[in-house]
């Protein structure tokens, strides 16, 4: 679809902003690990062009998204530099647990990262010799520090995650294809694969009982979701997914499976009934209720703007796709969303998203297999917002947008967070996700669209969306200072300023879901 050398232009950029923002975290935590992270950047950016090439060539195993770049540099450094600024920050507040585990994400990351580039050494004909020994070099590097500093049991953990990230990705990939490119496949499996495993490591010493209620529900709901596709896509397979009884088939199942699988799980994880703990939960005090009322509101607003495009659909021709300004109404409907439950209540931000992620999945299901009351009705209304990004059989990108604004919410290292008002760059970490696509990416593409002259070399996207987006996200700091009395910034302004103008960069030149790796980068940014 796109040229070569224009692609390749863009490439060299991209790699160019993400080797930055690795050596920025570098100069920051300096340490064995992050020499790490450099070696495998450097692999991964080598590796990189032979996925292309296997992808332009359609060598690879599976089929992935052919608009996108492989993206594989980009999406693999993410989990290596999410795991080591996790461990500086809890090292710095001393917590021995959450730093081993900082120390267990990023080798995980490296391992499964190693893994696909590997893949893709191997499969390319004739044999690449000087990437292979570049892999090999980098390689060696990251097993020899593993060896070093991990024990036994965290590489077996290691070898846990990377073993179902294999069934996984084997299994997915199949079932969906042209849904991912191969760096959005490293994110989302690698995700999915660490929470399975953090899962199983829980349901399995219970007696501890450090877990919070609150980080079970994420595991458990994520765990589900997927038990639920793969079980349906194996049985729809084979039967007609249209007709009444398989319909009703598919909702009995789901009820059986979450109260009576996910329920008992969740009671042997917390050891109190999840449904009297949830509602207890929902209305332990009145802001909780106030947000609530307030949130099913803005909701509302958003089923009657997909009703309204619609209907305006019909009315004028078949054709009409949404405009990326109506597309954008959703940034900002999610923006106010998220920022009130930023301010007052942390926790039920998270639960909320997490119900909200299950449902949006769910849905989708619905959507996919043509489920019978709604399927049809959802099919019609959603190919209104189809993205360019969206050639697969599932649409995604909402689901992608929920999830980047909810990540920083969830990953926040509470433990290691200092109590009290929070300091530094990293008191607008939990912000991360609504500055970098809720504020930067929507304010960008309108602009952009508008009033955009000057394209940045080698892509569409244009010089003013990128200043328009980086000027955005500054006054949406200082409204955050404002109105949320717990963030003090002291002297990191200039840090803060270069991490949104490289993030922003990074949207102008990436051609993967930038709604999943921006929030990512600007927290990893902010964090260090």
């Amino acid at each position: 679809p796109l040229t070569g050398t224009m692609l390749n232009k863009q490439v060299i950029l991209e790699s160019l902003i993400v080797f930055i923002i690795v050596l920025c975290v570098h100069t920051v935590v300096w340490d064995r690990y992050s020499w790490c992270a450099i070696a495998l950047a450097v692999q991964a950016f080598y590796v990189q062009f032979k996925w292309d090439r296997l992808l332009r060539l359609g060598g690879a195993v599976f089929q992935f998204r052919t608009t996108a770049n492989s993206g594989l540099l980009p999406a693999s450094m993410v989990i290596p530099l999410l795991g080591i600024v996790m461990k500086e920050r809890c090292k710095a507040a001393g917590i021995v647990y959450f730093e081993r585990f900082g120390i267990v994400v990023a080798s995980t990351g490296m391992v499964v990262a190693l893994f696909l580039s590997v893949i893709a050494v191997g499969i390319t004909r004739p044999v690449p010799t000087n990437t292979c020994i570049l892999s090999g070099i980098a390689g060696s590097i990251i097993l020899y520090t593993m060896k070093y500093s991990l024990t036994v049991s965290e590489v077996i953990e290691v070898l846990e995650v990377l073993l179902i990230f294999v069934y996984l990705s084997m299994i997915l990939l199949y079932l969906l294809p042209r849904c991912f490119t191969p760096g959005e496949a490293l994110l989302v499996l690698g995700g999915i694969s660490f929470i399975l495993k953090q899962l199983i490591k829980r349901s399995l010493n219970v007696i501890e009982g450090r877990g919070d209620p609150v980080d079970l529900v994420l595991l458990v709901a994520v765990a589900g979701v997927v038990l639920l596709g793969i079980f349906f896509t194996a049985l729809f397979f084979f039967m007609d997914s249209g007709t009444w009884t398989s319909s009703m088939f598919f909702h009995m199942m789901t009820a059986v499976l979450g109260l009576g699988v996910l329920m008992p799980w969740l009671y042997h994880l917390i050891r109190r009934n999840p449904l009297f703990w949830l509602l207890q939960f929902l209305v332990q005090t009145q802001t909780r209720v106030y947000l609530l009322v307030y949130w099913t509101l803005l909701a509302a607003s958003a089923c009657m703007v997909v009703l309204y495009q619609n209907s305006k659909r019909s009315s004028e021709s078949k054709k009409h796709q949404a405009s990326t300004i109506t597309r954008k109404y959703f940034h900002f409907i999610v923006v106010a969303t998220y920022i009130p439950g930023l301010i007052y209540d942390h926790q039920l931000l998270y639960i909320a998203a997490v119900l909200c992620l299950v449902v949006f999945i769910l849905l989708e299901f619905i959507r996919y297999f043509r489920i019978k009351p709604f399927g049809q009705t959802l099919r019609h209304l959603l190919t209104l917002f189809l993205d360019e990004r969206d050639s697969g059989p599932l649409i995604l990108t909402h689901i992608y947008l929920l999830v980047g604004m909810s990540l920083p919410v969830w990953l926040f290292p509470r433990p290691c967070a200092p109590k009290g008002t929070l300091s530094g760059a990293g008191a607008l970490v939990p912000y991360s996700g609504v500055l970098a696509v809720g504020v930067g990416d929507a304010i960008a593409s309108i602009f952009g669209n508008t009033i955009g002259e000057i394209k940045w070399p080698g892509t569409k996207k244009t010089f003013e969306g990128t200043m328009t987006a980086i000027f955005a996200q500054i006054i949406a700091v200082a409204l955050i200072l404002i109105f949320d009395g717990r963030v003090n910034l002291n002297t990191s302004y200039a840090w803060i300023l270069g991490s949104i103008s490289l993030v922003s960069l990074l949207e102008a030149y990436t051609t993967q879901i930038d709604n999943l790796l921006l929030p990512l980068y600007l927290q990893i940014l902010l964090m260090a």
